[in-house]
């Protein structure tokens, strides 16, 4: 690999990459996951900054809700650990998407066993629990969503709204699986639901500290400042203008051409250095062994 898309490699890696402890994947030869190579998931989920300008636009929705926002300020070590977050979040992703079909139900038993631990009461006294099948829901759209809308920003505005809703569809199968319940499977549900949810999201002094963690953190690594800087600057970007004004965002129109022109700029220079990233990886080894999506069943089986 030249030096420079090694370097560059090696700093996504030092973002996102494997920690100790981490449950691994693509290690397995058994299939090629829930989706497999043709899917819409495989798709949207396989560009490096669509993925992590998402990513952070999710959590910044997604912490609008009360319980999320509970779930976070009671339970992690939001101030010092968002990076972490962050890491932990592409993996669970990547490997839901690409690992075998066992390799995504290990990922997701893992989930299960820390959202277990995860409940407590808002300051009203409304109690919440991680494993409430609302809740998941609403992680679930919000990440989606959020992924979604930047896959077509920044890397295929031409998506066809047909392969979209094969997308909400497909990765409905890991929300369900996790325990989410009525999650939406098309553009129009998703939309629906959103509109529904809105009267019960909040941004209050918790919500404030929460992004200000998120957005003020300092980096792992010099080298990766700018790219963090601009990953943060598109999602307050991307947000549904609702919830931009919820977190009181001003994103000047004059600066918002410059901000979507650097990502995809960012974007390309990342596809370029990436060759060897999970996607790349996934699509050799499935077309090396021959892998197939799980069988029917197995899908079926991660809805129960």
């Amino acid at each position: 690999m030249p030096p420079l898309r090694n370097a560059i490699a090696g700093q996504v890696l030092r973002l996102v990459g494997r920690a100790s402890g981490d449950t691994p994947f693509l290690v397995s030869e058994a299939d090629a996951g829930f989706f497999g190579p043709d899917s819409a998931s495989w798709r949207v989920h396989g560009d490096f900054t669509a993925m992590m300008i998402g990513g952070v636009a999710a959590l910044l929705l997604q912490m609008l809700h009360p319980r999320a926002l509970a779930g976070v300020w009671d339970h992690s070590d939001f101030r010092h650990d968002m990076t972490g977050r962050l890491r932990r979040t592409a993996r669970f992703i990547a490997g839901t998407t690409y690992g075998s079909a066992d390799e995504a139900l290990a990922l997701i038993a893992h989930v299960q066993k820390i959202h277990d631990k995860v409940s407590g009461s808002l300051p009203d006294g409304t109690p919440y629990s991680a494993n409430d099948p609302d809740l998941l829901t609403w992680i679930h759209v919000a990440e989606v969503s959020s992924f979604l809308a930047a896959y077509l920003r920044y890397r295929d505005p031409g998506f066809a709204p047909a392969e979209q809703d094969r997308y909400y569809a497909e990765t409905a199968l890991v929300a369900e699986r996790l325990g989410a319940t009525q999650v939406p499977k098309s553009r129009a549900a998703v939309e629906a639901y959103l509109r529904e949810l809105r009267p019960q999201l909040l941004y209050d002094h918790r919500t404030r500290e929460v992004a200000r963690a998120l957005l003020d953190q300092r980096p792992s690594s010099p080298a990766i400042a700018p790219f963090l800087k601009l990953t943060f600057q598109a999602a307050q970007d991307l947000l549904p203008s609702w919830a931009a004004e919820m977190h009181g965002f001003r994103v000047a129109p004059v600066s918002r051409p410059a901000v979507r022109a650097a990502a995809r700029s960012l974007g390309a220079v990342l596809r370029w250095a990436l060759q060897n990233g999970v996607e790349g990886r996934a699509r050799r080894r499935a077309a090396e062994l021959g892998l197939k999506p799980a069988p029917a069943e197995l899908s079926a089986h991660a809805q129960a």
